[in-house]
């Protein structure tokens, strides 16, 4: 380890410290105890790719798997190599920074429920880009999603399908006597629980049109719906999401 590098993690060390000094006080006022909940998160995640980078200092791992997941968390595919900011993963990496394979090696490239929880358009877009650089000729991107227009089309209404969709999402959460209308429905799907530390927010919601749009400038060929399966993607997820595959 660099003598920059070893005063960087202890700045960061330092800063976390701070943080939780904070975050003890009474005095800490609600909205300052929110901003610092959220650093402390992207400390860990900053702590665990920093981890990792130290191994793979060029950004690129050694390994070349042909199928490979990513944000897959508790999900893990039979054959798929996982790539995760948080544990258990096979990589801890922050594909934010970057997809840590090498050009043209995928063949197949899997996410569920993780798009939407990194911030769009920087690192949305340039995780569309990385994916088709790691991914050979015809490889194949799917994504999965909350569908935005599953909320947005019964709006301002709403219908038993509202009511299924909460018992569904949000029946085990803490959340759930603060969904008190539809509105309240879309803005959970849009944003999520962002200041719990189960769970990371949502930044940016999607719609078969705007998965459409984003691989495309992406450059892939061709992106079209994706017919599900149970064998890949999780069950649980299927009820209320849209998913799409994208051909480089």
């Amino acid at each position: 380890m660099s003598a920059h590098d070893t005063e960087s993690s202890s700045s960061v060390d330092a800063l976390a410290q701070q943080i939780a000094a904070l975050l003890r006080k009474p005095s800490t006022t609600h909205g300052l105890a929110r901003t610092l909940r959220a650093a402390a998160k992207e400390i860990d995640l900053h702590r665990h790719h920093s981890a990792s980078q130290k191994a793979w200092p060029s950004g690129r791992v050694d390994h070349m798997p042909r199928k490979v997941q990513i944000g897959g968390g508790s999900h893990r595919i039979d054959g798929f190599f996982n790539i995760d900011a948080v544990p258990p993963a096979d990589l801890l990496w922050d594909v934010r920074e970057g997809i840590p394979l090498h050009d043209g090696t995928v063949r197949k490239l899997f996410s569920e429920h993780f798009l939407e929880h990194i911030d769009y358009p920087r690192s949305a877009k340039y995780y569309a880009r990385e994916a088709y650089r790691v991914l050979a000729p015809r490889g194949q991107l799917i994504t999965g999603v909350p569908d935005a227009s599953f909320v947005l089309d019964p709006y301002p209404i709403g219908t038993s399908e509202s009511t299924e969709m909460i018992r569904r999402w949000y029946g085990n959460r803490d959340c759930l006597a603060d969904i008190n209308t539809h509105l309240d429905l879309i803005n959970y799907v849009f944003r999520d629980q962002d200041d719990d530390p189960k769970y990371n927010p949502h930044y940016w919601a999607y719609d078969y049109e705007k998965l459409v749009q984003l691989f495309t400038e992406a450059g892939f060929k061709r992106v079209e719906r994706w017919d599900f399966d149970p064998e890949i993607a999780s069950p649980k997820r299927q009820w209320g999401s849209v998913y799409v595959i994208a051909t480089k």
